[in-house]
């Protein structure tokens, strides 16, 4: 055993919350990497991730567990959060091309359309409406010159940080906006995929009220699958993509007649279009 007997000392709820932590930072730990570092039994460690997994923080394999997404399981924001910045900032500032002073402007709960919240912040775009269930960019634009910020309310989930259900639905039905930037979790043989259906039903909503809908994806999200399909990728008007995507990846985008565009991340060369 470890001499860092940390878990001996707190509660569970305080160990949970500190091995969550952990495995958000790495990505991924096993039982026994656990076990040493918090000073505990391995039985209790698994009492611990079953704890964290119903919680939906993290999910298990075996011998350990894993912050990262599977076809059933979306990562915890705090973990997004961390990843794939470079590429998501790639695709941002495409995105903030396509946004001009005047329009209302829609962005769902990832984190790739957060960080075009962070690119408006700068004030550049206004007069500019923001609607948004992502709590993450509320509080970014909040006290922002300039923008209209409007809040979709629902049922807060901590997970997402974000605000769904049945009431954030009937609010974004009420709203007609130029442009909804969206991502999703997996794209393949031409449908967008998300793991879980209360995240899709919004999705669905926020798509359904734009003008114009813009896919916002990094690269590892192409030729994955998840549980459930959001739309066919047609329901999107333009699909943004940075430069780690494969030549097969982009292959399956053409046969499928998306229009795309690859963005070039910082350092790696020029923008390239897609075909249509």
């Amino acid at each position: 055993m470890s001499s860092n007997n940390s878990g001996t000392q707190q509660g569970p709820a305080a160990r949970q919350a500190a091995m969550a932590e952990r495995v958000l930072a790495d990505g991924s730990a096993t039982a026994a990497e656990l076990a040493e570092r918090f000073g505990v039994s391995l039985m209790t460690i698994h009492r611990d991730l079953d704890e964290l997994e119903r919680q939906g923080i993290v999910r298990k394999f075996r011998g350990g567990v894993t912050a990262q997404p599977s076809g059933v399981f979306e990562s915890n924001v705090q973990y997004r959060l961390k990843t794939m910045r470079a590429e998501k900032a790639a695709v941002a500032d495409h995105a903030l091309g396509l946004v001009e002073p005047g329009m209302a402007i829609m962005l769902d709960d990832s984190t790739s359309t957060l960080e075009i919240a962070r690119r408006l912040r700068l004030g550049e775009i206004t007069p500019l409406t923001v609607v948004t269930n992502f709590l993450e960019a509320i509080n970014l634009l909040s006290d922002q010159r300039g923008i209209h910020l409007m809040a979709l309310g629902g049922d807060y989930d901590p997970l997402h940080s974000s605000f769904l259900g049945v009431s954030c639905v009937e609010a974004i039905g009420q709203l007609r906006v130029d442009v909804c930037f969206a991502s999703t979790s997996a794209v393949h043989g031409g449908y967008a995929y998300h793991q879980e259906q209360h995240i899709v039903s919004v999705k669905r909503a926020m798509l359904d009220a734009a003008a114009r809908n813009v896919l916002l994806i990094d690269h590892t999200k192409l030729g994955r699958d998840a549980l459930h399909r959001v739309v066919p990728l047609s329901r999107f008007d333009l699909l943004l993509v940075d430069d780690g995507a494969s030549a097969e990846a982009l292959r399956d985008l053409d046969e499928h007649k998306v229009d795309y565009q690859v963005c070039a991340t910082k350092g790696s060369g020029d923008d390239r279009a897609g075909a249509t």
